[in-house]
């Protein structure tokens, strides 16, 4: 059943009304009135789920507040006729001002409302928020196959955005990336087992997505997990807790020791003269000092030093003698 067949509905079952309370004329009025409506109803097709459960919830909170300013006053020795005046130029006040206040804070009531838990104090529930670039990188599958994540997995409708929009894309890589990233969200809802949400909020207001990300993990007090080095910063400036899959690869990664031997094939030249640089199964980065001349070969080395840096951990050695 589609809204026109439901509009003539309407339309239709106004009129035989009309036309049982008045004849012809009364169906003609009817009939009107119920044009009218309809024009109104398309006329506010923009409006909101959300922004219409603000506006109820303020129009709410504006005839409570009414009502209770309204009763102090009748305490007062002022007239009745004067008391029912002052009453309803309170209503109007209140319902204006609830409703404005809750339009302008829609966000925070669309977004919010739906999270409201009866729970202890002491007790917060895990909420973790995914980003796009955690979606197109597609190691968040096997996480969530291993059930290190757990609580409330939720996708912003801007983030699917974003990821349709990359995608859709005339870039090739990008477009690849993006189809990458829908596969992986259809894996991780169909296969994780997790309790996976898409969020309806926005914020229109916004326009970065990284932003709107960060606006909402405070709203939710929820965590981002993200590979985005830029974002993490942000975030954890503002408070916000990051769950980074870079730096948990690298702190998985096998701790190796001043003075342990390795074996490890040279694949090109280093930065500094004469070095060569080879790397472990883990992409991790072996640096070999004076072995220029071994480039292509496997190597037995030592290790003289470990670098931890931002983009992972580099290993220094030498070759064995």
């Amino acid at each position: 059943m589609n809204l026109l067949f439901v509009r003539i509905l309407f339309l239709f079952a106004s009129a035989i009304l009309g036309y049982q309370v008045g004849d012809a004329a009364g169906a003609f009025i009817a009939g009107l009135s119920a044009l009218i409506i309809i024009l109104l109803e398309v006329g506010l097709r923009k409006v909101s789920v959300s922004g219409l459960s603000s506006a109820v919830f303020g129009l709410i909170l504006g005839l409570i507040t009414a009502k209770l300013v309204g009763d102090a006053f009748s305490v007062t020795p002022i007239a009745p006729d004067t008391l029912v005046f002052v009453r309803v130029i309170l209503t109007l006040i209140f319902c204006y001002l609830g409703m404005i206040m809750a339009l302008r804070g829609k966000d925070e009531f669309s977004v919010i409302v739906p999270y409201v838990r009866l729970r202890r104090q002491d007790q917060a529930e895990n909420i973790v928020l995914l980003d796009t670039s955690v979606i197109v990188d597609g190691r968040i599958i096997d996480i969530c196959k291993t059930k290190f994540l757990f609580g409330k997995i939720i996708i912003p409708k801007f983030v699917l955005r974003e990821l349709q929009q990359i995608a859709d894309s005339t870039d090739s890589i990008k477009r690849q990336r993006g189809r990458r990233g829908l596969e992986t969200l259809h894996t991780i809802q169909t296969e994780s087992g997790l309790d996976i949400v898409i969020h309806e909020g926005d914020f229109p207001e916004t326009p970065e997505v990284d932003a709107k990300l960060v606006k909402l993990a405070k709203l939710l007090e929820a965590k981002i997990l993200t590979v985005d080095f830029n974002l993490n910063r942000v975030a954890t400036i503002q408070g916000i807790k990051v769950l980074n899959i870079n730096e948990l690869a690298n702190a998985l990664k096998p701790v190796v020791f001043p003075g342990e031997q390795m074996q490890i094939k040279l694949i090109k030249e280093g930065k500094e003269h004469n070095q060569a640089v080879g790397y472990l199964d883990d992409g991790t980065m072996v640096v070999v000092e004076d072995a220029r001349r071994s480039i292509g070969q496997e190597v037995k080395v030592i290790v003289t030093s470990v670098l931890q840096t931002q983009a992972g951990r580099m290993i220094f050695t030498k070759i064995e003698r």
